[in-house]
């Protein structure tokens, strides 16, 4: 049986396979457990066949063990496999549907993460999640507190220093009770703030041992969480054929509603990663903040943007340009050249 290329849906304890011959026949189609998948497949299939999955929770693990037995893995976006599931979705279709868009000649894939990559993505994740508590726990305190006559400051470091005064006034009418709740609530916060300050350091020691996140950090606007975000995401650029194709998988370049030959450019796409979007916006805010300061050519140019449009739109086209530099560098193992900037 010579199959050329074969479609995978994982699930949690159940394996769907598609195969297709070179004459686009299926020959091979079987529900398999997870535990026995990967051998009936080494035991079927010849190695340099094309195997095709989804890609979702635990693909890069498969697609890791794959490559190593000498199979070529391609992985593929959920929202692009959709249009070739042919009727009602279940297990055999999707497995189908991979098979038949993993033959596409123009079908974009998407890039096998290394370990190191998804290890440095555990931290980023874990960090965003804790961090998201606290704000959470933040707003429940400013809530509770509303509740006995006491205004809360918006900033978390103002609310940081008005907890303890509220802890030890005896006169701003609350109960022993509340109290007590507060300070469990305060140290709730406090064992956030340790545990964030300690992924941070996590980041930052990242960010000094690996050779890109380093070169990424003479960017403007771009520091260690930033740069060992590009990392963790992209890699060494390879599945990217120029710059702008990195900054559209950002979402950070317009989203295109043209007909009838007439051409029309919305907002952003906002495709894929928001988190790593909004770093590079927020990192290009701090560089107009400062770039009155700078007489560069750079400052100069995101100057006059934000003078003439918005500054939110000046942020999102110093972001898109540091998206395609950080690809240039990425990909060529370069460090920054300012006077090669276009504006």
């Amino acid at each position: 049986m010579k199959l050329m290329r074969v479609g995978v849906d994982l699930a949690k304890n159940v394996i769907q396979v598609h195969g297709m011959d070179r004459n686009e026949e299926p020959i091979w189609r079987r529900r398999l457990s997870r535990k026995k998948w990967l051998k009936v497949l080494l035991e079927t299939v010849e190695p340099g066949c094309e195997i095709g999955m989804e890609a979702c929770s635990g693909t890069h693990h498969w697609a890791r063990q794959l490559q190593a037995q000498g199979f070529t893995v391609k992985l593929i976006a959920a929202q692009f496999v959709k249009p070739y599931v042919k009727s009602n979705k279940n297990d055999a279709n999707d497995a189908e549907a991979v098979c038949e868009a993993m033959g596409r000649p123009s079908m974009h894939f998407v890039a096998v993460k290394s370990v190191a990559q998804q290890d440095i993505q555990a931290v980023h994740r874990i960090r965003a999640e804790l961090i998201s508590q606290r704000t959470a726990k933040a707003n429940q305190i400013r809530g509770l507190a509303s509740e006995y006559g006491l205004i809360a400051p918006q900033e978390l470091r103002q609310l940081r220093r008005a907890i303890p005064d509220w802890l030890e006034d005896p006169n701003n009418g609350l109960s022993e009770r509340f109290r007590r709740l507060l300070n469990g609530l305060w140290g709730d916060v406090k064992r956030l703030d340790e545990r964030v300050t300690e992924l941070d350091a996590e980041i930052a020691a990242i960010a000094q041992e690996n050779p890109s996140a380093q070169r990424l950090q003479q960017l403007r606007g771009v520091g260690p969480i930033t740069a060992t975000a590009l990392v963790a995401a992209m890699g060494d650029g390879a599945q990217f054929a120029n710059g702008r194709q990195m900054s559209a998988a950002l979402g950070l370049t317009p989203k295109q509603h043209s007909s009838g030959g007439k051409d029309r450019l919305l907002g952003i796409s906002k495709r894929r990663d928001s988190s790593l979007r909004t770093l590079l916006i927020h990192g290009a805010r701090s560089v107009i903040r400062t770039a009155k300061h700078k007489e560069d050519r750079l400052s100069q140019w995101v100057k006059a943007l934000a003078e003439r449009r918005h500054p939110n739109v000046a942020a999102t086209a110093l972001a898109n340009k540091t998206a395609r530099i950080a690809w240039a560098m990425l990909r060529n193992g370069t460090d920054y050249q300012p006077d090669r900037v276009t504006c």
